[in-house]
């Protein structure tokens, strides 16, 4: 078990290493001039652009750009502005000249507001899902099957931005059904902070619960029908017990993953869900950086994706490894 978690964690650091290899080519050594995106079109004088360069350190070799950017994530960095010095501590990926402090400051601030998001939208998309997918799997061929898939199927056909720009729009302002979404840190106040996301939380939720209601009751089928379950009704055992301890373990493998790479993606960044609902979190500030040509700010947002990305897949793997004891057999 060691050697295998050793192994994913040589293979996860690997990825990150190659992400940074990759991001840094593509934002400071591809054919594009970051100075001049920050500097803009107007009022752009010779002299700004030039400060800009030298601020960022456009101006040095290529090779020791990416050696200083790698070294500050690790012992923190010195910007100059204005002729001040400004200190990017560690882990510094970057410095915002848009608002004049390191990056990481900036994502801090605005992590924890997708991390709610996230946390309670994973609750609701996987107890549901499956829940759902195993009801249908277990009255297979049945009304109620073909009710409840086809449900998820005429939900999921619908754009998921049309269906949360209608609930936003009629169940939070003009009929204040659901209450209205905002952000409260869970540390002051934690009703304030379950009352601004619970509306984002059920339409992100309930909207995405389709796709795990489908592979839930497909995986559950599949399942259903092997020898071991068989073997379990045979010995007289009953039948909430058999689908629910015995079938549900070994169904929610393939769930394990795409819930892995889903909360991955979501933590990246939930574009629509927090520019609709006007949450402050990391979809919202890509939103921005690319509007205001941040790039420092962008590029520390894609590496922060993909070490989530990374850490969801290492976690997976070891899931797998407790759900399904064969995962370790090979």
């Amino acid at each position: 078990m060691l050697y295998f978690v050793a192994r994913r964690l040589v293979s996860a650091l690997s990825v990150v290493l190659v992400t940074l290899i990759a991001t840094f080519t593509l934002f400071f050594v591809a054919p594009t001039d970051p100075a001049a995106a920050i500097c803009g079109d107007r009022n752009c004088t010779q002299q700004r652009y030039n400060e800009i360069k030298r601020n960022l350190h456009l101006d040095r070799p290529k090779v020791q750009q990416f050696a200083e950017y790698t070294a500050g994530i690790f012992a923190g960095r010195t910007f100059e502005t204005a002729g001040v010095k400004q200190k990017c501590p560690a882990p510094c990926l970057g410095f915002s000249f848009k608002n004049d402090r390191p990056v990481y400051e900036t994502l801090k601030t605005r992590l924890p507001v997708t991390v709610s998001l996230v946390a309670g939208y994973a609750v609701l998309v996987l107890t549901i899902g499956v829940f759902v997918g195993s009801l249908a799997a277990k009255r297979r061929g049945t009304m109620g099957d073909r009710a409840l898939m086809t449900s998820t199927l005429v939900l999921s056909s619908i754009p998921y931005y049309i269906v949360a720009l209608m609930i936003s729009l009629y169940l939070t302002i003009l009929y204040p059904i659901l209450p209205r979404s905002g952000y409260t840190p869970l540390t002051e106040n934690p009703g304030k902070w379950v009352a601004g996301l619970l509306t984002p939380w059920l339409v992100l939720g309930i909207y995405n619960c389709t796709q795990y209601a489908r592979f839930s009751r497909g995986s559950m089928v599949e399942t259903l029908s092997e020898d071991f379950i068989r073997t379990a009704r045979a010995k007289g055992l009953s039948d909430r017990v058999v689908t629910y301890k015995h079938a549900l373990r070994s169904g929610l493998i393939p769930v394990v993953t795409i819930f892995g790479l889903d909360i991955a993606g979501s933590l990246a960044g939930a574009i629509f869900t927090e520019k609709i609902f006007d949450l402050p979190g990391l979809g919202n500030l890509v939103i921005d950086s690319l509007n205001n040509y941040d790039l420092p700010v962008i590029m520390g947002t894609v590496l922060v994706a993909s070490v989530f990305l990374v850490m969801m897949n290492f976690i997976v793997d070891i899931a797998y490894s407790l759900i399904d004891p064969r995962v370790r057999l090979a």
